[in-house]
């Protein structure tokens, strides 16, 4: 696992990046434009991108053989570029080269995630992928964490303090990356992929299993993302919660699921990781359907915190399972596919939920959260895959690990 927790800095510093940038940028946009609806559009423009390259670039990784690897070199392009387009973002003139420097970071961004999570199955046996995804999420959770305590001190001294050090953070994060995880040497099937560069055809993935499994991804995303953006409106206006309390109670669900991120991993490897989202999507549904009838901040707490055990349940195994129903060679096509669910239910579900808040009132949201997550449980149960026998393994061109 050594190579795992050296590759869990690449997921360090995407998630500093994006929690300062969610956390600080409002505040630069708020001096621009007035409208609240607006500046959360302008907001989600990172998960527009993600619709379109993120897939587009998983698959050209797939494909992509250089003397770096095949992920590598969107590593070497996009870290770069994020890093500076990350750090500039404070020292915009205006509302022109402010939108001009996120959609440029964004668009960094997107050239490195997908290849860079792509980079665990790569170089992790399918038997020991879902501990090494509780690895990089812990090691993801921690980088918020820490964006979120030491980053509103340095935005305190200084406003573009934050995204330097986001952007040193980066910068040193690929020199590690550089430095331990060599594709050719750490990923056991490298080689004999690359000697047949076949072509793989998104429309090829979308199997019964898979169709059914990211049906279930834009689901469960769906009740977690409205109640991830609405929480602490439902918080200040349904339990008369103070704003501080509403968004300090989220942090025990968040909190939860850093801790319980690498013994869900383990429970995945051991039990199964479809078992395990089963455990995680039917005690989300239950967490949710009981919120709208809890009036103590105290139990609400607690639910939040039993929440996020159960989300680690869900989010630590869900992407593993993904590659794991399709061969090796469209681990980056694949990891694409993910992501364009997630960022789908993401654009979508805040929007549609907060309209229906307007229509029927607050307790609405965990009543649809509730909702999605037994839409989600569905079709997980109609997904029929032996977690025992992994295609990849019935690949020729994949060399035993």
């Amino acid at each position: 696992m050594k190579k795992t927790w050296l590759l869990g800095f690449g997921f360090f510093s995407i998630s500093i990046t994006w929690a300062l940038y969610n956390a600080f940028v409002p505040f630069f946009l708020e001096r621009y434009i007035s409208s609240v609806a607006m500046i959360g559009f302008v907001m989600t423009i990172d998960n527009y991108f993600a619709l379109f390259l993120q897939p587009w670039i998983g698959n050209r990784s797939d494909r992509t053989h250089t003397r770096f690897g095949r992920r590598m070199p969107y590593l070497l392009i996009g870290m770069p570029l994020g890093a500076l387009f990350t750090a500039i973002i404070p020292f915009h003139t205006g509302i022109f080269t402010l939108i001009i420097f996120m959609m440029l970071m964004n668009l960094a961004m997107s050239l490195y995630r997908s290849p860079t999570v792509a980079l665990m199955p790569d170089i992790t046996a399918e038997k020991d992928r879902t501990r090494a995804n509780g690895i990089i999420n812990f090691m993801g959770g921690i980088g918020s964490i820490v964006a979120f305590g030491a980053g509103s001190i340095l935005y305190k001294a200084n406003p573009s303090f934050p995204f330097i050090a986001a952007a040193c953070v980066t910068v040193i994060s690929l020199f590690i990356l550089m430095r331990f995880i060599k594709e050719r040497r750490d990923a056991p099937g490298y080689a004999a992929q690359t000697e047949v560069k076949t072509r793989i055809s998104l429309k090829g993935q979308l199997d019964r299993t898979t169709i059914f499994l990211l049906a279930a991804i834009f689901f469960w995303f769906v009740g977690y993302q409205g109640v991830e953006t609405l929480f602490t409106l439902y918080g200040k206006n349904e339990m008369g919660l103070t704003e501080s309390e509403a968004s300090f109670s989220l942090t025990f669900f968040s909190l939860a699921f850093v801790l319980f991120a690498i013994p869900s991993g383990l429970l995945g490897s051991k039990f199964g990781k479809k078992r395990v989202i089963l455990i995680g999507v039917t005690g989300l549904f239950i967490i949710f359907a009981l919120v709208p009838f809890i009036k103590s901040l105290l139990v609400l707490r607690i639910l939040l915190a039993v929440g996020g055990l159960f989300w680690a349940c869900i989010n630590i195994n869900s992407y593993p399972f993904v590659v794991s129903t399709g061969s090796e060679k469209s681990i980056g096509t694949r990891t694409g596919l993910y992501y364009l669910v997630s960022s789908l239910a993401a654009i979508t579900s805040p929007p549609l939920l907060g309209q229906l808040i307007d229509v029927f009132g607050y307790p609405i949201l965990f009543y649809c959260a509730a909702g999605s997550m037994l839409i989600a449980l569905f079709c997980v149960s109609m997904i029929q895959h032996s977690e025992n026998s992994n295609r990849a393994q019935e690949d020729n061109s994949v060399l035993p690990i």
